[in-house]
């Protein structure tokens, strides 16, 4: 079994990575709907439309073009890559909407920023 550890992952964002990442996450959700009728003893379902939502998290760094491109509203084509960018490393590659980009400033901490999105379209899993 094997298994990675975060510092190997890699994001870009149309083509080009993404400087100073701390961390991302990628949620894939499944709507299902009943189909039970009505002289069924228990409930069924049947599977209905995927969907898939991200995070990215990083250190602000005002110099570097990917992340001055993830602003709300705007259109991103992006690769999500847990284990690195090596040959036959998984990824997850799609298009999104960014839904949401915060700065977050504090006394004695690095600034960075979080930016959310919102899949569209389907999610293609592969490897590099």
């Amino acid at each position: 079994m094997a298994t990675h550890h975060g510092k190997e992952g890699v994001v870009t964002v149309g083509g080009t990575g993404v400087g100073e990442l701390t961390s991302f996450t990628l949620e894939t959700t499944g709507d299902v709907v009943e189909d039970t009728a009505l002289t069924d003893s228990t409930k069924s379902f049947v599977a209905g439309r995927t969907s898939f939502s991200g995070t990215l998290e990083m250190h602000f760094d005002e110099t570097d073009s990917p992340q001055t491109s993830l602003t709300a509203g705007s259109s991103i084509a992006f690769i999500l890559l847990p284990e690195g960018n090596a040959s036959g490393d998984r990824s997850f590659a799609g298009t999104g909407i960014v839904t949401g980009m915060s700065v977050n400033n504090s006394m004695d901490a690095i600034v960075s920023r979080t930016v959310t999105f919102q899949g569209t379209g389907a999610l293609t899993i592969g490897t590099v």
